[in-house]
């Protein structure tokens, strides 16, 4: 998994300066957010779905083998193919052997995490196979060589403007003075070019929100139906996914996937909910004539021994990231992952290294907001904190940092120090906070109070100042 995690700092110092990424997500924000805290509102037994999504796949990825091995057999019993990838160039081969069987010249492609985590799309272009994004936001970073940035929505940081160029610059068949100022427009130029792909494609890939171990079914989740066009039309049909994305029948998808749309777009269900099981029958009207699931590895199974198993409870509904409020401030591509926001920086340094991806786990403020609208409970803040942990054991992380948490450590562990350098320290910011209350500039803050102003602490001393104030009060009113 190739990650640019490394120049996090740099990437954010850019994102915050860029004008069309904050009026981006700053639809998002009033979107997402709003469209699930309807969603969940109007369920009154959502908390109790939450309870048990989080159990089956618990379950699951505690019997993680069987369902796996029972899911492969499923899928040979309806006349498919099981291929097992250990990493991203395993999975890469395997799709380029089927394509190169079927002298696959043009793939459609729906919308996969996993495709991108293993950057399937060069692999393809490399072998001179034409990959054609079908999910019109995948289609629109495709014109643009750029990565998602959001998980549901990966154009999200794109302008309509800015489609419009990158239509213009590409579809060079339709008259260079064609009106492209109104979102139909561009939709409309988007079908007329991506129907006759759909008409020529020798294969079609796919992603699976989940596998269903009864039934040896793959399911989809699109709110276009590009997915279905992509697994029907071409004579072959690949799904690229990974395993622990399995649960045991299908009743238990069923409930997942009545979390999955209310906490990603606030939509009881999506518009295309498909399963795809096996190749066409013979008196079925459509399907393809061959049926192939790769499933990748990449680092998952260190995950599932280790402390941060709960991340693959991840269902993919982004809703950490629209409540992230870091996220909200400097985008995706900022993390340089496919996998941005609080999920993303647990499983980037998990699936990649912490090497590449040390600064994702600090960038949050820990509110625990991801946490309160994970329909999987994933204790994400948790996790973030046992990847600072590991940073500062391997030394990784900068010395002033480690410097600074010594001696943090050796305040906290002496109350009589730590109070007379809290009391120092409040009084000294409020003397610097002056009238205003605010301030400008602090000792140790300058990041901060560069791009806006540091409230100062208020009268009346610190918190165990006033505590112990507040229970004299209480001692003399008795």
């Amino acid at each position: 998994m190739h990650v640019t995690s490394r120049a996090f700092k740099e990437n954010v110092r850019g994102a915050v300066t860029d004008p069309n990424l904050r009026q981006s997500l700053a639809t998002m924000k009033t979107g997402f957010r709003a469209n699930r805290a309807k969603a969940v509102a109007a369920l009154p037994e959502f908390e109790a779905l939450r309870d048990a999504g989080k159990a089956i796949k618990d379950h699951a990825l505690a019997h993680l083998d069987y369902y796996l091995e029972r899911f492969e057999e499923r899928v040979v019993a309806a006349g498919g193919h099981v291929h097992w990838a250990r990493d991203g160039d395993e999975a890469c081969r395997a799709v380029l052997d089927i394509c190169r069987a079927h002298a696959a010249r043009v793939v459609t492609k729906g919308k996969s995490m996993v495709a991108e985590e293993i950057a399937l799309n060069q692999a393809l272009e490399a072998a001179g196979i034409q990959p054609v994004e079908t999910d019109l936001g995948e289609y629109i970073i495709q014109l643009r060589q750029e990565l998602p940035s959001h998980i549901i929505a990966p154009a999200i940081h794109v302008r309509k403007h800015q489609v419009a160029d990158s239509f213009r610059a590409h579809h060079r068949q339709f008259p260079a003075d064609r009106p492209l100022e109104e979102p139909r427009d561009l939709l409309d130029e988007a079908r007329v070019v991506l129907r006759d792909r759909f008409l020529s494609a020798d294969v079609g890939i796919t992603g699976a929100n989940l596998l269903i171990a009864e039934t040896g079914s793959t399911i989809i989740v699109t709110n276009e139906g590009n997915g279905d066009l992509t697994q029907l039309l071409p004579r072959v049909h690949i799904v690229v996914t990974s395993i622990e994305k399995v649960v045991p029948t299908l009743e238990d998808a069923a409930t997942v996937l009545r979390l999955l749309a209310r906490s990603a777009t606030g939509q009881l269900m999506s518009s295309y909910t498909t399963l795809s099981t096996g190749p066409r029958r013979p008196d079925d009207p459509d399907g393809p004539e061959h049926f192939h699931v790769v499933l990748l590895d990449n680092g998952r199974s260190r995950m599932l021994g280790s402390e941060f198993r709960d991340a693959l409870r991840c269902i993919r509904c982004a809703a950490c990231i629209n409540h992230c409020p870091v996220y909200g401030a400097i985008g995706g591509h900022a993390y340089g992952s496919v996998y941005p926001g609080p999920i993303g920086s647990v499983i980037t340094p998990a699936l990649a290294s912490l090497e590449e991806a040390a600064g994702l786990p600090n960038a949050s403020t820990l509110c625990g907001r991801c946490e309160a609208v994970c329909p999987m409970r994933i204790p994400l803040p948790r996790m973030l904190r046992n990847w600072r942990e590991h940073e500062f054991a391997r030394h990784l992380a900068p010395a002033r940092v480690r410097w600074g948490l010594r001696i943090w450590s050796l305040a906290a562990r002496r109350p009589a120090l730590y109070r007379m350098g809290s009391g120092v320290t409040a009084r000294l910011l409020m003397w610097l906070g002056g009238r205003r209350g605010r301030l400008s500039w602090a000792p140790m803050a300058s990041a901060w109070t560069r791009v806006r102003d540091l409230p100062a602490p208020p009268p009346g001393g610190t918190f165990m100042t006033r505590f112990r104030t507040m229970q004299g009060q209480r001692r003399s009113r008795r």
